[in-house]
């Protein structure tokens, strides 16, 4: 989900020693000029696996494996991997795990899920594809394009699950939209693959409940889970539809209370947008979501500055989101530190703002920007019209809405809005096809605004 520059930097900066692959992904790490030795995955022929510098197959090490005694078990402290983030606020970071924190991790989502050897996974998510094998249980990946979630149709979910008789599903809430819009004409078997699904989890972005409750018709007998977490650390908190709907409206996203052995704390904001003071557990004030686990992080990568500002409080993980807890304790998402509003009388977060735009029959998506200097900065909203029209550049044109929508956004979002824009499409991030990245959105309102002619 990083895109080829995105996976260059990050694999570079890893230094691999080995790299194992298909023809097309040993290619490419040719062409990224990756370190590291080769070892050709599939059925790759020798004059091309030559040709590509691999000097053995997956095979091959298999056969000698099984003449040689197992190498001894790692310890707990030793490092485990290193998985990267999606990019989606910034240049991709490694995030470094050590065994212990991985085997917390899969104890916690054991627990949870009550996730047995009996269960089969669905990774209709790539990069948790890893979690089955990790679990000890069967996996399999859709038959879709895994940089591009939304591919990701009804026919093809019930196809995964009936390949591996799944119990279970992961998907973002991109593949799930085009899942619930493709689920007319599938088969007697197709339906009865999903009715076999008992756990479907979502996460990656804002999961609507009129989304999971769409999808009830087709997985009859799954409880619909949207997990929070991030790479750093996940799962934190969970929440099942019922949850979703018994909260109701809110400032921004109800995504549960904490996990057993998880404590979540918030740092407020202060006018000036920062989150200075160290996390408390206090509801009703937003500030920087907090987290402290056994399964958090163990460091980034060779980013020392990234890692002491996120870990500066001992025992706890910065996650650079932005939210609340409530009076019942659960957690709310309200955006990323990076995309408060800072105006005049205050920060501004998006997310609730976004959500009620997005209620109106006329909007398809919203995104709730910035303009302006920070301290100084004014509301914009850029939405995608229910009625839009299909991209047809190669870079969606923002323009000024018209009187009528104008009116309405206003209207609905809560808190004064300057200006209100629309697009045929919000830039998403590649990994979820869901997190709209909100500083290119605020770059491109804030050059109509100033009147250029091709923002």
């Amino acid at each position: 989900g990083l895109g080829f520059g995105g996976m260059r930097r990050a694999l570079r900066s890893a230094a691999v020693d080995h790299v194992i692959g298909g023809a097309p992904g040993l290619a490419a790490a040719r062409l990224m000029g990756l370190p590291g030795g080769r070892i050709a995955a599939g059925g790759v022929p020798d004059r091309l696996r030559r040709a590509l510098g691999a000097e053995h197959s997956l095979d091959e090490l298999a056969s000698r494996g099984r003449r040689e005694p197992a190498p001894p078990e790692p310890s707990p402290d030793q490092d485990c991997a290193v998985v990267f983030t999606s990019g989606a606020t910034g240049h991709a970071k490694g995030v470094v795990y050590r065994h212990c924190q991985v085997l917390s991790q899969l104890e916690l989502l054991r627990s949870t899920y009550a996730v047995s050897k009996e269960d089969r996974l669905v990774a209709a998510f790539a990069p948790f594809s890893l979690l089955g094998p990790a679990l000890g249980i069967g996996s399999v990946v859709p038959d879709i394009d895994v940089t591009a979630p939304e591919t990701l149709t009804a026919a093809a979910l019930a196809d995964a699950a009936s390949a591996v008789e799944a119990t279970i599903v992961f998907a973002s809430p991109a593949a799930l939209r085009r899942v619930a819009a493709t689920t007319a004409g599938l088969s007697a078997a197709q339906l009865d693959a999903l009715g076999g699904i008992r756990l479907l989890m979502s996460a990656g972005a804002p999961v609507p409940a009129a989304l999971l409750q769409s999808l009830t018709t087709i997985l009859p007998a799954a409880e619909l889970h949207t997990p929070y977490g991030m790479t750093e650390v996940l799962p934190v908190t969970d929440i099942a539809l019922d949850g979703i709907l018994e909260a109701g409206a809110g400032e921004g996203v109800c995504v549960g209370r904490p996990l057993s052995s998880v404590e979540v704390g918030v740092s407020p904001l202060s006018a000036a947008s920062t989150a200075d003071d160290p996390p408390a557990v206090r509801p009703d004030r937003t500030g920087e979501i907090c987290v402290r686990a056994a399964h958090v992080k163990d460091r980034y990568a060779d980013l020392w500055a990234t890692e002491r500002a996120s870990s500066r409080d001992a025992g706890w993980h910065r996650t650079g989101d932005v939210g609340h807890l409530d009076p019942q304790g659960r957690l709310w998402v309200e955006g990323r530190m990076a995309h408060v509003i800072t105006t005049a009388d205050g920060p501004v977060t998006p997310v609730g703002v976004e959500q009620r735009v997005e209620s109106l029959p006329e909007v398809r998506s919203a995104a709730a920007v910035g303009v302006g200097p920070p301290g100084a900065q004014v509301l914009a909203v850029v939405v995608v019209p229910a009625r839009a029209a299909p991209r047809r550049r190669r870079r969606p044109r923002t323009s000024l809405a018209d009187v009528s929508l104008t009116e309405a956004v206003r209207a609905a979002a809560g808190t004064p809005v300057a200006a209100v824009l629309t697009t045929t499409e919000l830039p998403v991030d590649i990994r979820h096809a869901s997190k709209v990245d909100r500083r290119e959105v605020a770059a491109r309102a804030s050059r109509v605004l100033a009147g250029a002619n091709r923002p």
